[in-house]
């Protein structure tokens, strides 16, 4: 994590145990052994991953590319999907941990799982939009430096009226 990086991060979470209502941004830094390598757009999990950060990284590598399309991927098979939109996105690779049933709107993630960040999976929801962190990487439909839709990134982005919430046990 650069010097920058490690202060932001340091300022946000005395704000947050201050009480203020800012969420700390995502900010990536590399933890050996815990943290996803990207290659080419693809993650590659860590080899200490439990199987159900395994079936989400595979899940997020089969739809990152896909274009952005609102209302899209709340099917449950990719293989029919155009496209994908922000809470589809989650939602999809959710239900590949076993850990969501159906889908759910990007506000539905506020409430989602168990409250603060997890060891292996994060989900950071707001009204209007919800992105996932996976062994560290960011899998989202937005702020990459790409086309909209899912990818996987390293680029860091602000979490402003966020919450951050995980699955039960990762």
């Amino acid at each position: 994590m650069t010097r920058l990086s490690s202060l932001l991060f340091a300022l946000c979470t005395l704000l947050l145990l201050a009480g203020c209502a800012s969420t700390p941004p995502y900010v990536y830094h590399y933890v050996p052994g815990k943290t996803a390598t990207l290659v080419n757009g693809v993650a590659i999990a860590p080899a200490t991953a439990p199987p159900a950060v395994l079936a989400a990284i595979d899940a997020g590598n089969r739809i990152a590319g896909l274009p952005y399309t609102y209302g899209g991927g709340h099917a449950s098979d990719a293989d029919t999907a155009t496209g994908f939109d922000c809470s589809g996105t989650a939602s999809y690779v959710l239900r590949a941990t076993g850990r969501l049933q159906g889908s759910m709107p990007s506000e539905g993630f506020r409430r989602y799982g168990q409250s603060g960040p997890g060891r292996w999976i994060s989900v950071y929801a707001r009204k209007g939009h919800v992105f996932l962190v996976i062994a560290g990487l960011r899998f989202d439909t937005g702020w990459t430096r790409g086309d909209r839709g899912p990818q996987w990134t390293t680029a860091s982005r602000p979490a402003d009226h966020c919450v951050i919430r995980h699955p039960a046990g990762l």
